[in-house]
């Protein structure tokens, strides 16, 4: 599955690259169901947080702890992985 972003801004921008990561870890539902696990998120609140930048956060630390996850959504963002950290780093803040 390859993500096509609209602009260049958004790999910049670590809210939108931390949605773009999301969309592709639930579109597999084993993945989605780690996530899940992972995070103690449940289906409802992570539909209300995906606003927070604790959620992104957990979304990205998420692919980070999993390398083969991580490479395969760095390569279908079309993002070096190394972006994806430093995005849930920058979310950190």
């Amino acid at each position: 599955m390859t993500i096509h972003r609209d602009s260049e801004n958004q790999v910049n921008d670590p809210a939108a690259l931390a949605l773009q990561a999301l969309g592709w870890v639930l579109a597999d539902d084993r993945r989605a169901e780690r996530l899940l696990d992972l995070t103690g998120l449940t289906p409802d609140t992570l539909r209300e947080s995906l606003g927070s930048r604790s959620t992104q956060r957990a979304v990205l630390e998420f692919l980070c702890s999993h390398e083969p996850d991580l490479l395969d959504a760095a390569d279908a963002l079309g993002v070096p992985p190394a972006r994806l950290a430093a995005a849930a780093q920058e979310l950190a803040r």
